[in-house]
């Protein structure tokens, strides 16, 4: 693959390529993934704070959290095919010495995300209450989930928004400066649920209100980072060229993956509600506390993850796939060690840890029987999760895609809807086992082939 000359790049760029390309794996990795996992687990963290603050409103309330969810995945969906898919494009243009079109990359995938922000924002608000009925919510539920949402859909622009501005910091390598954004949004917003819920006697408003505000700073904070001239690519309208459609035909190549993992979570979610709906409020309070300790604990494999990404990318972009293959390997067992120590300390402590968020005894009795299944399903996700980062962050856009929708929806959905008429509430709380164990069996193959193409194309290159 061409790359462009050295002594074209400036010095920070050329800092940056030495950096991405030359560093050792073992060394390199670490240092991307911190940055991100302290911002993840602290996102999560606030993810967690809301739950147990809201819990204090009521089991109904604390059902609500997992309605919005939905919505807030919605949101993320888009941020993300955006935000992935133009981190990708912009680190593999910066490995070959593109800065321009890197530019241009990062202008059209934000602006065009300000735009369909705005747009789902508009539908939510008009079409909220019926909006909340099909998400999955009671009639008891209704009334916490509504008004949570009114928030979110408010804020909904600047959340889709950030997750672009934060993707193509981490892409360019600026793992810290996406930090700072995410984690000022979040520490803000745990400190802001117990003041508007019970200090201003908001309640459920006051979690919203909350919420909409830190993601607001979350986003100014991120943007000041462009303006500020902290990024090696630049934002402007004037980069935004509609006359030239290829540059955003790919970004949606590569973010492709991303949106369709996300709306698969989305409808996941929907689907968990809406089955756990017969079981009663406590059911999908459980499952919702259930899916919030799960998805703190894979924030590590996703920060891990999302070290490797601009280690791929940009080594691809160079043609240094060898760096691409010995990343993957190293991500995969750093992985599969953190999360296995977490998901062992989440089963053995599952009862406490639910009734820290809600002290119901039916909802302790169905979140702690659940979160044995959460924490066996959490050791084949590492094996899932790097496969796909590979793919999307080299550009196999098709392979990712696929490999995207199986563990939200081409497996759980079916198996959400099958297993409960056989099982009853245990197939609902089994099902995610049962999905990550067959999409990590299914993305190992994936894996393994394009290894051997590489190691075929590395031989041909000796002869």
């Amino acid at each position: 693959m061409a790359v462009s000359d050295p002594h074209q790049r400036s010095a920070a760029e050329q800092a940056q390529y030495e950096k991405l390309v030359g560093t050792p794996i073992p060394k390199l990795i670490p240092r991307l993934a911190v940055p991100t996992v302290l911002s993840m687990m602290i996102t999560m963290l606030y993810n967690l704070a809301d739950s147990f603050f809201v819990g204090k409103l009521g089991t109904s309330a604390s059902a609500s959290v997992g309605i919005v969810m939905s919505i807030l995945a919605t949101f993320q969906a888009f941020g993300f095919l955006f935000g992935h898919g133009a981190g990708a494009v912009v680190s593999r243009q910066l490995g070959r010495g593109e800065k321009e079109e890197a530019n241009k990359t990062a202008s059209t995938a934000f602006f065009f995300t300000l735009v369909i922000g705005f747009l789902l924002s508009a539908v939510g608000l008009l079409t909220l209450h019926p909006l909340m009925r099909l998400l999955g919510s009671t009639e008891t539920i209704l009334p916490y989930s509504s008004e949570y949402a009114r928030w979110i859909f408010l804020s909904g622009t600047f959340f889709c928004s950030s997750c672009v501005l934060n993707n193509v910091l981490r892409y360019e390598g600026r793992a810290f400066y996406a930090m700072i954004g995410l984690v000022s949004g979040s520490v803000l917003n745990i400190f802001l649920d117990p003041l508007f819920i019970f200090g201003f006697h908001l309640g459920i408003r006051g979690a919203g209100m909350a919420t909409a505000l830190s993601q607001t700073i979350s986003f100014l904070i991120l943007l000041s980072m462009f303006l500020r001239g902290k990024t090696i690519s630049h934002l402007s309208v004037g980069n935004v060229d509609l006359r030239r459609p290829q540059t955003t035909v790919r970004v949606l190549q590569n973010g492709l993956p991303s949106l369709v993992r996300q709306l698969l979570a989305m409808f996941g979610t929907t689907f968990l509600n809406i089955g756990a709906r017969p079981y009663g409020d406590a059911a999908i309070a459980a499952m919702t506390i259930d899916g919030r300790v799960s998805m703190f604990l894979f924030a590590f494999v996703l920060g891990i993850g999302q070290g490797y990404q601009p280690v791929s990318a940009y080594g691809h972009g160079a043609g240094r796939d060898d760096r691409v293959r010995e990343g993957y390997w190293f991500t995969l067992i750093a992985s599969e060690v953190v999360i296995g120590i977490l998901a062992v300390l989440a089963m053995v402590f599952a009862s406490p840890i639910v009734a820290f968020f809600r002290d119901d005894p039916e909802v302790i009795r169905i979140g702690s029987e659940a979160m044995k299944f959460f924490g066996i399903a959490a050791f084949f996700q590492p094996m899932a999760v790097c496969t796909n980062m590979m793919f999307q962050s080299i550009g196999e856009a098709r392979i990712a895609t696929f490999l995207s929708a199986l563990r939200s929806g081409l497996y759980y959905v079916p198996i959400l809807l099958i297993l409960p008429r056989f099982l009853g509430l245990l197939g609902i709380q089994s099902a995610v086992l049962w999905s990550d164990m067959l999409t990590a069996m299914t993305s190992l193959p994936f894996a393994l082939r394009f290894f051997r193409k590489l190691s075929l194309q590395e031989k041909e290159k000796l002869t």
